[in-house]
């Protein structure tokens, strides 16, 4: 797995290194090297020689800076000069945080450098949007090619696709619009749940919260199960957010073929106990998980996707634990 260094001027590149690291999790070999307002080029080549060394893989090296043409960007492009063979050290400037979680996802495929160049910049560039969406600048499309005759409207055989079913609170937020949709990779997020469904402000904070490129619906659990069972959405790659393991239950009861349920996020409120940092449970949460555990659903709990997973059994009893302590 290649080395990632972010470089900036002032403290652009440790602010998205911390911003990173809470959407996809703590990572190896990224490090963050800032050119404070007191110091002048060869300071800051000294922390970048300090930095490459403090990396586990020297030997690739894909750096991430604020501005082309700036110090940082002219000291590491310095560098890639001086080393004998600089083919495996490379520079993208115009960082942002899309770009930046786009190379961390690039890096867990075994890529080079040079080979996820186009993906990140294309990244950096998708991320750059206006709201209200009116105002963002048109694009000019080119002409779609014609259609051969009888080939529209076909329907699709199959069923749909689940790449990723989650519970989570908190649906759509930084960590699923950037880290699981990455690790994931889906063509649709679809928030399953009855009363966000009914809820037109929520609806629209989720539509709008979606990723480029994968766009985000809200529908109440019965139609799910509609969709699910409708041959039309056989090539659909869907990711599934739930706000409760008891709306993830209705609809696998409704016939959504859910194997696995990412669990990562069910807040706290009030007769909840909290088992762990970001899971809190009460007597119905722990019943209807034990209930899906029982139906043969596996639980990969994980609150971003480089996380370690932990065990859900252990997280049941330490909650039932704690519920029948407060009775």
């Amino acid at each position: 797995m290649f080395s990632i260094i972010l470089i900036s001027h002032g403290q652009m590149s440790q602010g998205i290194l911390h911003s990173s690291e809470m959407i996809f999790g703590k990572q190896e070999d990224v490090v963050a090297v800032s050119l404070n307002p007191d110091e002048g080029p060869d300071d800051f080549r000294k922390k970048l020689e300090e930095a490459i060394a403090s990396l586990g893989n020297t030997e690739k090296i894909l750096f991430l800076a604020d501005l082309w043409g700036g110090t940082p960007f002219n000291q590491a492009s310095n560098l890639i000069n001086e080393k004998e063979k600089g083919g495996d050290w490379l520079i993208t400037a115009g960082m942002n945080l899309p770009m930046v979680i786009e190379s961390y996802s690039a890096r867990f495929s075994g890529q080079d450098p040079k080979d996820v160049i186009k993906g990140i910049v294309g990244e950096a560039k998708k991320g750059v949007k206006v709201f209200p969406e009116e105002f963002n600048p048109q694009e000019e499309k080119p002409a779609a090619p014609a259609k051969k005759a009888g080939s529209a409207n076909l329907p699709t055989s199959g069923q749909i696709q689940y790449v990723l079913a989650r519970i989570d609170t908190r649906l759509l937020h930084g960590q699923v619009a950037t880290g699981w949709t990455k690790a994931a990779n889906p063509d649709r997020i679809i928030v399953v749940s009855d009363n966000v469904a009914k809820d037109k402000l929520r609806k629209n904070m989720i539509a709008q919260a979606a990723p480029s490129g994968v766009p985000a619906n809200t529908v109440p659990i019965k139609k799910m199960a509609e969709v699910a069972k409708d041959v039309r959405f056989g090539k659909t790659k869907a990711m599934l957010l739930f706000e409760t393991p008891e709306d993830a239950l209705k609809a696998i009861e409704s016939g959504v073929d859910i194997k696995e349920l990412n669990v990562g996020s069910m807040a706290y409120s009030n007769g909840k106990v909290n088992v762990n940092q970001v899971l809190a449970m009460d007597q119905e949460d722990v019943d209807t998980l034990k209930k899906l555990r029982d139906m043969g659903v596996k639980f990969d709990v994980r609150k971003v996707p480089n996380s370690s997973p932990e065990n859900m059994d252990e997280l049941l009893k330490k909650a039932q634990s704690l519920i029948d302590g407060n009775k």
